[in-house]
């Protein structure tokens, strides 16, 4: 069976270095733990860190926040629905929101609750995804700051989910101008300006972070340790926190492009061959396919392997001339980008483990398996 690990070691150790970095720039900042698809073995693992806030688009994720930490403030991240107005004042300490229907329905939901519920109003600049147009916005913070009960606790906006529209000073700069402009005309003081992302991160290093800016959301960054710019690694921080297994079921030597009439395959795609390839290869095939995760996402952990291709529920894997000798039954160590690892925690067909920290998971199935990893 194939599995995911997380290495809680290298987790603390990117969780300190941006807690460092966001506290020397008196940020305040949230973990974006979507990724983590609501499996409570790592969900705790992130509760013992010390964080303050936890966000999510999912209300069942945020119920097991909840049940695990529930003096960690919980943010629900997209607009909510508003059949699911109930859930989010239950379960969300913050709500973002974009729709003053929506909004007035919160503010309902929050009353038959006995509480006011906190937002967060997004604000459009350019990517075009969540957020009230501009020319809108003080009109519409207006109106929703005469609800009962709700409390508008910040202003936002989301960039480069969608159309990858990057953040820098100008764009952060108009948010910062909303939060004064609020302050003049409402005299309200709002204590979040949430314009931070992983892809923000590079802005405070080279000083272009308008000072306004003041709280982060950040995924990506924390459980990759990378800067989302560049693709690199930050000094100092794990992109491997994060690993996939794979055991080999079949290996075989074979040719290296297929025999016969080419039709499309099951995603509905002509293979590319190339005919001048000659010979044969030692092909593995492990078990994990595109039910659990797009090939594309995902790398062996060793250079001389490539994925040769994939079909449901398998992979294949070039091994090339099979230098370490790999047999049937043993594990092949894939890297996975975000989306990868996104893919792979919603398989409820891969487990997910803690990883030993003292001692790496073998390449090769055998008794020490058991003894480097704890199940889920």
């Amino acid at each position: 069976m194939a599995f995911i690990t997380l290495n809680t070691k290298k987790l603390k150790e990117n969780y300190r270095q941006l807690d460092n970095l966001f506290k020397e720039q008196d940020i305040s900042w949230a973990v974006v733990a979507k990724m983590l698809c609501g499996n409570k073995t790592y969900l705790q693992q992130l509760a013992t860190l010390g964080l303050k806030q936890i966000c999510d688009s999912r209300i069942a994720n945020l119920k097991a926040i909840k049940a695990i930490a529930p003096e960690i403030e919980t943010v629900f991240i997209k607009p909510p629905a508003k059949r699911n107005a109930e859930n989010v004042v239950a379960y969300a300490d913050i709500s973002f929101n974009t729709e003053y229907e929506t909004i007035k329905l919160l503010s309902d939901a929050a009353s038959r609750q006995n509480k006011k519920h906190k937002i967060v109003i997004m604000l459009e600049l350019g990517e075009l995804r969540e957020g009230v147009m501009r020319e809108q916005f003080i009109d519409f913070y207006a109106q929703v700051m005469e609800l009962p009960h709700i409390e508008i606790v910040g202003i936002g906006t989301n960039l480069t989910c969608m159309y990858g529209v990057l953040p820098d000073y100008d764009k952060l700069m108009q948010l910062q101008l909303y939060k004064e402009l609020i302050a003049a005309k409402f005299g309200h003081h709002l204590p979040f300006v949430s314009g931070g992302a992983s892809v923000t991160i590079p802005l405070i290093e080279k000083g272009m972070l308008p000072t306004g800016i003041n709280h982060f959301r950040v995924g990506e960054t924390l459980f990759l340790g990378t800067n989302v710019y560049t693709g690199e690694t930050y000094d100092h921080m794990h992109n491997d926190v994060f690993k996939l297994y794979a055991e080999i079921i079949e290996l075989n030597e074979k040719p290296k492009i297929p025999d016969g009439k080419m039709g499309t395959n099951l995603a509905g795609h002509v293979a590319e061959i190339d005919e001048s390839l000659t010979g044969t290869t030692c092909r593995a095939i492990v078990d994990i396919g595109l039910l659990d995760v797009e090939d594309g996402h995902i790398t062996p952990a060793d250079e001389s392997m490539e994925i040769a291709g994939a079909s449901s529920d398998m992979i294949v894997v070039d091994l090339s001339d099979n230098k370490r000798q790999l047999q049937v039954g043993d594990l092949v160590e894939f890297k996975m980008d975000y989306m990868g690892i996104l893919r792979i925690m919603h398989s409820a067909y891969v487990e997910k483990r803690l990883e030993n920290n003292q001692a790496a998971v073998p390449i090769t199935l055998n008794h020490h398996i058991a003894t480097t990893l704890s199940a889920n």
